[in-house]
């Protein structure tokens, strides 16, 4: 059996030495060892060798192939299964759909979150970048690059939700528990986000209602942040503020004071300023200014600036890093977000100028309901107004009822109020019509109206919902 002019006996392969153990695949020169395999002296020289373990013969993977016998992938045959995956979701009507949803949306006051983006920016996110957002898309990373500079900070990312962005940055802050986050009591953060701090990170939280009824002040935070290294505690890590809430501003003062504080303490500083762009117009400060107190800042692109999806998280670079990993664990890694990344950079372009009217149209739907006789819980520093119709005889169910009845309908909630940057006149004035006309009509059966500023204990919560403003679960 040679093989290239080398001798059979200079092999030995997987051969079994008796009691003494193992010899595998031992080449053997000629001049230098030339044994018998089974004499004494071999043995023990093969004993004293030191043999590196076998390799095991590879044995061949089965393959499995899945196949019907005597047939071939074709599209006549794997046609049923098509027909299955088939779905035409556009309607025959759905010009005159999105026309009238585009009417209703104009004369919805439930939320800002319902603004819809426009032909023009759809028009204008088709041009975007086609790249995966994992890998970096381009026009995503230009807008992290341009929402960082305008914010002031080092970086940014750009996440699904307002949701995702506020807990992805608690996540990132906090480090290693026992540790809490003192937040309003009111916040989104605190009320509205399906208990994530507590589920995402592990944390308390430390709701406070703030004294003065509008905001947080620096009194609030220090009577109530806990700094105690006492085991029964959990320190506070991080202090999250929102502004606008409510649709009401903190004045940067306050701010400015809470950072000082938190900062010399060692606890980060969280803004979820959804709504800051409303505070920027209104207060005409530049974003850097408001967001510069601050360790990191979530904004949004889609409540009340039209865009369909989308916030960024802005804070220094480790921050950002670090807060990309913790929203690919959430699940939060998009692929091509180019789309939606211009339809935020249109919204910041064309849609932000609009929110001065926005306002004025808020100040106008304020004294509309003020001259009428309701209690204004709230007013319009910004998008929302908060408002009791009570002191006049009528219930948030009697309005959102005669309006749904109009022949253009509104859409109405409770005590909110939000106007929007597709908000029409036209439905404000209707609205109006329709609590001044149920005021004269209570007041026609005999109801006497109270003055509103004296009417009732105030509200603890000044956030009162209709039943039926949201679907029911089926």
């Amino acid at each position: 059996m040679a093989t290239s002019g080398i001798q059979p006996e200079y092999f030995i392969r997987r051969t079994v030495i008796g009691r003494l153990g193992r010899l595998t695949h031992l080449c053997c020169s000629t001049r230098s060892m030339r044994i018998s395999l089974f004499s004494s002296t071999s043995i023990r020289r093969c004993a004293r060798l030191r043999l590196p373990p076998p390799s095991p013969i590879p044995t061949p993977r089965p393959v499995f192939i899945m196949r019907r016998a005597n047939s071939h992938s074709s599209l006549n045959n794997i046609a049923p299964i098509l027909d299955e995956l088939k779905l035409d979701l556009i309607s025959e009507n759905h010009v005159q759909e999105n026309a009238a949803k585009r009417k209703e949306i104009s004369r919805t006051f439930i939320s800002d979150t319902i603004t819809v983006p426009t032909e023009e920016m759809y028009a204008y996110a088709t041009t975007a970048t086609l790249g995966d957002d994992v890998y970096f898309d381009p026009s995503t990373a230009h807008l992290e690059a341009h929402v960082a500079k305008i914010t002031g900070k080092e970086a940014a990312l750009f996440v699904s939700s307002g949701t995702a962005s506020n807990q992805i940055a608690l996540r990132t802050h906090l480090q290693q528990p026992p540790y809490s986050v003192l937040v309003d009591q009111r916040s989104h953060i605190n009320k509205y986000e399906a208990g994530g701090t507590a589920f995402h990170s592990g944390a308390h939280l430390i709701t406070v209602s703030p004294s003065n009824k509008h905001h947080l002040t620096l009194e609030d935070v220090k009577d109530n942040i806990m700094l105690s290294d006492d085991i029964h505690f959990a320190p506070t890590t991080v202090v999250a503020l929102e502004n606008t809430l409510n649709g009401t501003i903190i004045p940067q003062e306050e701010v400015e004071r809470i950072s000082e504080y938190v900062h010399s303490v060692g606890v980060k500083l969280h803004l979820d300023g959804a709504r800051i762009w409303h505070v920027a117009i209104e207060t005409e400060t530049p974003l850097k200014e408001l967001c510069d107190p601050f360790d990191s800042v979530s904004l949004c692109f889609s409540k009340g600036l039209g865009a369909p999806v989308g916030s960024c998280l802005v804070g220094s670079k480790e921050f950002i890093k670090k807060a990309r990993w913790f929203r690919k664990l959430f699940g939060g890694g998009m692929r091509q977000t180019g789309f939606l990344a211009a339809s935020a950079a249109y919204a910041l372009t064309h849609n932000v100028p609009k929110l001065v009217q926005v306002h004025a149209l808020a100040r106008k739907l304020e004294g509309g309901l003020e001259e009428i006789g309701c209690r204004i819980l709230s007013r319009a520093e910004t998008c929302m107004i908060f408002y009791d119709p009570a002191p006049v005889g009528v219930s948030y169910d009697e309005i959102a009822e005669r309006g749904s009845a109009l022949p253009e309908p509104l859409v109405l909630g409770g005590s909110r109020l939000v106007v929007h940057i597709q908000t029409s006149e036209e439905a404000v004035q209707d609205f109006l019509t329709v609590v001044r006309t149920l005021a004269q009509e209570k007041k026609s059966a005999g109801f006497v109206a109270s003055d509103p500023n004296t009417y009732g204990a105030f509200l603890k919560d000044i956030y009162v919902r209709r039943a039926a403003t949201f679907p029911k679960k089926v």
